[in-house]
């Protein structure tokens, strides 16, 4: 087990991020029966984990047919990051409640997209590919994640009485923090590459 796949699953589950859905999960599958919500929770999983390989083996079809540099790719997946994390870090009140108002039985949106597999995630797994992580590591790192997810979201009912709402919400501040400085990071990767900036930033 290698450090970049280890850093990949990580961040990767910052992006995730299954213990900050675990309330909007609980509301959303409250109507169904409990064999129902695993099997909606497994379902929606499975349809997130491959989005996120097609994006993979079409990342490079992608930056071509839209005529992006991997630089130019760098640097927005460097601001969606960022912004996500500072709504970890600062959450608006009331975003979660557009969702909690959906009727029935939810089929890809919102849980698998773009709970599970938002934009920032797509992106990242797309940059990942552009960036040279080896191919099986960077699958292996999308599968491990999506079994943490799913395992977390599978015990949403226990997690949420075992930490409670503001012990839910302290934790997504603390990864918001984590993928702040990720972000950073890969904004600043993308930058020295777009300008050729020499030596270290």
């Amino acid at each position: 087990m290698t450090a970049e796949f280890i850093a990949t699953v990580i961040l990767l589950l910052i992006l995730l991020d299954p213990l900050g859905n675990v309330p909007l999960l609980i509301s959303l599958l409250r109507p169904l029966e409990p064999v129902r919500r695993t099997q909606v929770v497994l379902r929606e999983n499975a349809i997130a984990a491959l989005l996120l390989i097609v994006f993979v083996f079409t990342g490079d079809w992608l930056l071509a047919v839209l005529h992006l540099s991997p630089s130019a790719l760098e640097i927005s997946g460097g601001l969606i990051l960022f912004l996500i994390a500072v709504r970890m870090v600062f959450p608006a009140h009331g975003h979660d409640d557009d969702y909690a108002a959906i009727n029935g039985e939810p089929l890809i949106v919102p849980i698998a997209v773009p709970m599970i597999a938002g934009p920032a995630a797509l992106a990242t797994v797309l940059l990942t590919a552009r960036q040279g992580t080896q191919l099986g590591t960077l699958l292996g790192a999308i599968v491990v994640a999506i079994v943490i997810n799913t395992v977390t979201l599978l015990a949403a009912e226990r997690l949420s009485r075992l930490f409670g709402k503001a012990g839910l919400a302290a934790m997504e501040r603390l990864m918001g923090l984590i993928l702040t400085t990720m972000a950073v990071q890969m904004l600043i990767s993308g930058i020295k590459s777009a300008f050729l900036v020499a030596g270290p930033l």
